[in-house]
């Protein structure tokens, strides 16, 4: 039980020892092509010092020195990256022209006589927008904030109305595009204000609504209120057109049921029309003859 003790002692007296030689994560910013500096601990009797990066895009990459060999070495690391001063005396890592691919985790472990340090960066790298103030096609102001990393904040002055728009490109940049869609009618300039980590902008632009809109605007507008007409006028047409078509025409009689009885309707009159004619014909004959025959001689009866 005492040798359990004296073990967990033991063990928490390193764990602060070494918290108290561990510098805490510390965040550092550097504009796009800039020069950036990250120190490590001041300590005399270096033994062994050893950089070790970790970016955000990429591979990581190691930077060392050894005392006992006056030797320093690198692994994977790009040329804009060396040692400020002899690492011996002084090893801090200096990085020039500071670009996108170099954000990340820096970490220097420092090997003395006095014991192990080490010290952890973390790099965040600015890029400035390039601001464009422009009017768009229909006289409204437009305020573009273009590839900044973080993403701009982009406001008007004296004019709240806008509409932002966030657009991400691949290299982790944004573009902030601002339009002032509502503006006083008292209001000749709009200013756009642009607040960015690397610096702020501003600038000011007067817009006019453009006559070819205005324009193109009245033309739009009696087309289509002429075809809106028009098309009302083809409807009552054809409308009108179609009652006159259903008063003209009639409707058609149904045929009538043919039977056998209606034939022989139609063939008696025919046979008494026919008889009659016969018998007039007769009487004709019978007369003519007697009045033919010789004196004395008479039709008989």
């Amino acid at each position: 039980m005492k040798i359990a003790g004296k073990t967990m002692c033991v063990f928490v007296l390193l764990t602060i020892t070494r918290l108290m030689r561990t510098v805490g994560n510390n965040r550092v910013s550097a504009t796009v092509g800039s020069s950036s500096e990250l120190n490590c601990s001041h300590k005399s009797n270096i033994t062994m010092v050893t950089w070790k990066i970790s970016p955000t895009v990429g591979g990581p990459c190691t930077m060392g020195y050894r005392a006992d060999q006056n030797k320093t070495d690198r692994t994977n690391c790009s040329d804009s990256m060396n040692w400020k001063f002899r690492p011996d005396g002084d090893p801090t890592l200096e990085i020039r022209h500071v670009g996108i691919a170099h954000e990340g985790n820096y970490t220097c472990e420092l090997v003395t006589t006095e014991g192990n340090f080490h010290k952890t960066y973390y790099l965040t790298v600015l890029v400035p927008p390039r601001l464009a103030l422009y009017c768009d096609n229909h006289g409204d102001p437009v305020c573009e904030a273009a590839a900044g990393k973080p993403a701009a904040q982009v406001a008007w002055v004296l004019d709240s109305n806008s509409t932002p728009r966030e657009e991400g490109h691949d290299n982790g940049t944004v573009t902030v595009l601002s339009k002032l869609t509502a503006r006083s009618t008292n209001m000749t300039n709009a200013t756009c204000i642009v607040s960015h980590p690397a610096g702020n902008q501003s600038k000011t632009i007067a817009c006019h609504p453009s006559k070819n809109n205005v324009f193109i605007l009245y033309v739009s507008i009696i087309l289509c209120f002429l075809s809106i007409t028009t098309f009302m006028a083809v409807i009552y047409y054809f409308k009108l057109h179609s009652d006159r078509l259903c008063h003209k025409t009639k409707p058609l009689e149904s045929a009538p049921v043919h039977t056998p009885q209606d034939d022989t309707m139609e063939v008696e009159p025919y046979t008494t029309y026919v008889q009659k004619e016969n018998t007039i014909y007769n009487s004709v004959s019978d007369l003519t003859v007697g009045q033919n025959l010789p004196q004395g001689l008479s039709l008989a009866t």
